[in-house]
């Protein structure tokens, strides 16, 4: 048994075509980020509002089902779905970024280690076409046993799965949590722990 529940509030969503129609005033109020209005993830996008922070070639977005506080992800821009298909500056691109939003998470949550992980191909745990890093800040005790964190990425990968399957997430669902303008809360909060005028250099 893990020591921690894993009931941290879902922080992503899916532009899926027209999935974020019904939120007109959350996506109004949001502050973006002044990169493109969505961002590729597999076979869908990622909504700008959720994207917190980015460089030239990668971006780091807040999770759909965070197993622990801070549980984000980094990406690249390219929709690139194995690790070794990715250019050298891409691979400087994400750990740049990694490093960069790790540190200010590790800070912000008071925690004191940080796992960065990646599966890369299906073999390894990977469901979602498109590369990403896991960043998740550590605190003594969050799980049991050290290793099942990697267990419960497993299960959360292929949760993530049967959403971009369906091409849609049900929203019904993810609502009894939290709602869109809670999902974008999270978001700005992180962009605010970095400098609001400027991205990381590549």
């Amino acid at each position: 048994m893990r020591a921690v529940q894993r009931t941290v509030e879902p922080a992503f969503t899916f532009r899926l075509r027209n999935a974020f129609r019904s939120f007109p005033s959350a996506m109004a109020t949001q502050e973006p980020t002044d990169g493109p209005a969505d961002y590729p993830f597999g076979h869908v996008r990622i909504v700008k509002e959720n994207v917190f922070h980015e460089n030239s070639l990668a971006y780091a977005f807040v999770n759909l089902k965070p197993l622990l506080p801070g549980h984000v992800l980094v990406a690249p821009k390219r929709a690139v779905e194995r690790f070794t298909s990715l250019t050298d500056e891409e691979v400087g691109a994400m750990w740049t970024l990694a490093k960069s939003v790790g540190h200010k998470l590790e800070a912000h949550y008071q925690a004191n280690a940080l796992t960065l992980a990646i599966q890369d191909g299906a073999d390894a745990g990977q469901t979602v076409s498109h590369v990403h890093i896991h960043i998740m800040p550590r605190k003594p005790g969050d799980f049991e046993n050290n290793d099942d964190i990697y267990d419960a990425m497993d299960e959360q990968e292929r949760d993530m799965a049967e959403a971009l399957k369906a091409e849609k997430l049900n929203l019904d669902i993810e609502r009894k949590a939290r709602t869109p303008e809670v999902m974008m809360e999270e978001a700005t909060t992180y962009r605010n722990l970095f400098d609001s005028n400027k991205n990381e250099p590549l």
